[in-house]
């Protein structure tokens, strides 16, 4: 087991490492609600584009992506649902989240476990 610098344990779970025993724990419990027929199309580390890169000035910056926990679609609810499991809430987070709503709240429902 090693921990991170927020003090959550790495957990391996199907041959899937994740960062915390929280995120490893909701992982399984959507493979159960997945098998049941409640969701559907659970994937993993799904990555949403904040900013593409550019260049300025002959200086290319990186593009900014936000990275959730988890996609799935929610057969009952009819709608697709980005979920991020957090212990602590950073800055950066916070930031990415916000930019996150204003381009793509429409289309997804967020949760934070």
């Amino acid at each position: 087991m090693i921990k991170s610098k927020y003090r959550a344990i790495k957990t391996t779970i199907d041959g899937i490492k994740f960062d915390s025993k929280k995120e490893a724990k909701r992982y399984q419990e959507l493979k159960l609600l997945e098998r049941a027929g409640a969701i559907k199309a659970l994937e993993l580390q799904p990555r949403f584009i904040l900013q593409d890169k550019f260049r300025l000035k002959g200086e290319t910056h990186r593009k900014i992506e936000y990275i959730a926990d988890f996609k799935y679609f929610d057969v009952d609810k009819k709608a697709w649902i980005v979920e991020d499991v957090k212990g602590i809430k950073t800055d950066v987070y916070k930031l990415k989240k916000k930019i996150f709503l204003k381009l793509y709240g429409e289309d997804y429902k967020f949760i934070e476990i």
